[in-house]
């Protein structure tokens, strides 16, 4: 694992399904690790993950754990974030926060790699990494701002129980189970486990993801229009989200209507830009039913695009689908990204 040129890096909620898929993100992507530190809560310190063929015991996540540290990538919940990263940029890490904790912070860099890799620069040792829903839309949507504008964007989501966390995996599997062995059926979790009521979520869609807002708009809802703003500093971009929990294991998938400010642009130019952009597979061919599915994604690390269309009465409106691993572009893989920019850009530096 070790590499003597490499990186100390930790990783901050190890035992976890993003956190797992972060160290699983760093071998695949060869990440230059001079060392790596496991860490988690006192729950799950103790035991040993076998990464590329060497056994590392998960250390308890504490103050004292990020001395020596490089780079730390977080994702033990934001409350753990807010107590230990500032603790970890103190002993001189860089954070990469896959929590919802410091995304707003006004001082804190929310970065997307294909997006706003420039904003890298401005921090001050915490770079947020955004919602898994927006990183995929924003990733789809930066090409067409760029070149032709960008007014409004109205967003309805699909998106995967993963998002919840394991656990959430386990609960659709064991209801799909009772379902069809006409057992009853017990909901603990979805949609919000500290919430009031729990709904089943085999067979079914739950049009609520995190907690409502006094706007009638959820915490998920509005991260998404608030975060795709920072990311695209925009204040003045109009943005709306409808999040629907489906019973899909892996894979966010959203329906996308946007307004560019540019007249006359046509269906062909929209995929042709889309085709050569960054971090986007292109899937459009309505003919031989050729379209992103949640299915196909997972395990891969890019943002799918596909049934782009115009709008029928809006001669400057565009609809489009777009599909991603939520644990792979929307967490584990934008946080290596964002390491793997940090090294490039000679931002950090290997004590």
């Amino acid at each position: 694992m070790s590499q003597q040129n490499g990186f100390h890096v930790a990783v901050v909620g190890a035992t976890g399904a993003v956190g797992q898929q972060m160290v699983e993100t760093l071998v695949k992507e060869k990440f230059p690790i001079k060392k790596l530190t496991l860490l988690s809560s006192a729950r799950s310190a103790g035991k040993k993950v076998v990464v590329n063929g060497e056994e590392i015991i998960v250390e308890e996540a504490k103050p004292e754990s990020f001395e020596g540290i490089d780079i730390a990538l977080f994702s033990a919940g934001g409350s753990v974030s807010k107590e230990l990263a500032p603790e970890a940029v103190k002993r001189g890490a860089i954070v990469v926060d896959n929590t919802s904790a410091f995304r707003m912070d006004e001082n804190t860099p929310l970065v997307v790699p294909e997006v706003n890799e420039k904003d890298l620069h401005n921090h001050n040792g915490i770079i947020a990494n955004p919602n898994c829903s927006t990183i995929q839309m924003v990733v789809a949507l930066e090409p067409i701002r760029q070149k032709y504008g960008l007014k409004r964007v109205i967003v309805s989501t699909y998106q995967a129980v993963s998002g919840a966390g394991a656990s959430a995996v386990e609960e659709l599997m064991e209801q799909t189970k009772s379902i069809l062995n006409n057992q009853e059926v017990s909901a603990n979790i979805l949609p919000v486990k500290s919430d009031q009521k729990h709904y089943q979520i085999a067979f079914n869609a739950i049009p609520q993801i995190d907690k409502f807002q006094d706007n009638g708009f959820t915490f998920e809802e509005m991260k998404m229009i608030n975060e795709t703003k920072k990311i695209m500093h925009s204040s003045e971009l109009q943005v709306s989200a409808t999040c629907v929990r489906l019973p899909v294991a892996v894979g966010h998938s959203e329906s996308v209507y946007f307004e560019i400010e540019t007249d006359n642009v046509q269906v062909n130019e929209i995929k042709a830009l889309l085709k050569d952009a960054p971090g986007v597979i292109l899937q459009d061919d309505p003919e031989n039913q050729f379209y992103p599915m949640p299915a196909d994604c997972v395990g891969k690390n890019d943002v799918f695009v596909g049934r782009i269309r115009k709008d029928l009465d809006e001669t400057k409106g565009f609809h489009m689908w777009v599909v991603s691993d939520n644990l792979l572009k929307g967490a584990a893989w934008n946080s290596v990204q964002i390491a793997e920019r940090l090294v490039e850009l000679g931002i950090v530096k290997s004590k």
